[in-house]
């Protein structure tokens, strides 16, 4: 989860209003920071749906951002973009893989006030997310993959990598009831399986405040792996018993630690 703009290709599911781009006419000294929200793999936006509408209600600009999914540096890139395209203070927000896409994309931002990963990876310099996921006990994962062989943009062959839909329930949405999870098996994107062994670059985490949300039973990232990470990073940390697909199944947790991060940004 392109001939049009940037900000217009990664609108897919924001409901913000026009003044959190530029151009807005809403004085941005009385705007709440703009909450830009990155999926990870095996989503799209719509996994945030029910986080946006309670972010909408508490009166904060959001943009759900179409994740390439192809590569962290290009990745990161694409949602930098987006992020420089905002008027005002951003709250930048990630899930899965997303979290090393944010990770990337804020280093040396200046518009980037707060950092939220949900059930997220955090790498440092030169980790990748495939090597993390085996740092510690736990992740049922590789077992649950399917790999489909593709063509990349450049020529050069490679694969695509999607949860098998009749492992889907089981291991990315434990806790989502089946008819839900059996329509996001259906529409998952995949990743492009260079993505997740991609070393990531200096991570903003090191400079820039973070909040985690640890989702204690998580097939995908083990809850002592996102511990760990939390903790490396000195994040401020909640956690809940949730599978790896939080933002669905727990949106209010989630939208409440994300009203968090934003209420520190002045």
């Amino acid at each position: 989860m392109a001939t049009v703009t940037v900000a217009a290709g990664l609108l897919a599911a924001t409901v913000g209003p026009a003044s959190a781009t530029k151009g807005g006419d809403t004085p941005s000294r009385h705007r709440k920071p703009t909450v830009v929200l990155v999926h990870g793999a095996f989503a799209d936006s719509s996994s945030w749906n029910d986080v946006v509408k309670k972010l909408k209600h508490d009166g904060y600009p959001v943009v759900a951002a179409a994740n390439p999914l192809r590569g962290l540096a290009g990745d990161a890139a694409y949602v930098r973009e987006l992020v420089d395209s905002i008027d005002g203070p951003v709250v930048l927000a990630g899930h899965s893989y997303g979290g090393a896409v944010i990770s990337n994309a804020a280093r040396g931002s200046d518009k980037v006030k707060a950092l939220v990963y949900l059930a997220a990876f955090m790498p440092d310099k030169g980790e990748n997310a495939f090597d993390l996921s085996l740092k510690f006990d736990g992740s049922t994962l590789g077992d649950a993959l399917k790999q489909v062989p593709v063509t990349m943009a450049d020529g050069s062959k490679g694969v695509d990598l999607y949860i098998d839909q009749a492992k889907f329930h089981h291991q990315f949405a434990a806790d989502v009831p089946a008819h839900t999870a059996e329509i996001m098996a259906a529409t998952q994107r995949p990743v492009a399986g260079g993505a997740l062994y991609e070393p990531s670059g200096e991570p903003a985490w090191k400079t820039i405040p973070s909040w985690v949300l640890v989702a204690s039973n998580d097939r995908n990232i083990p809850r002592e792996l996102q511990v760990f990470m939390a903790e490396r990073a000195e994040s401020h940390v909640e956690e809940v018993r949730s599978s790896h697909a939080v933002s669905v199944s727990h949106p209010k947790e989630s939208a409440r630690i994300i009203e968090e991060a934003a209420r520190s940004v002045r």
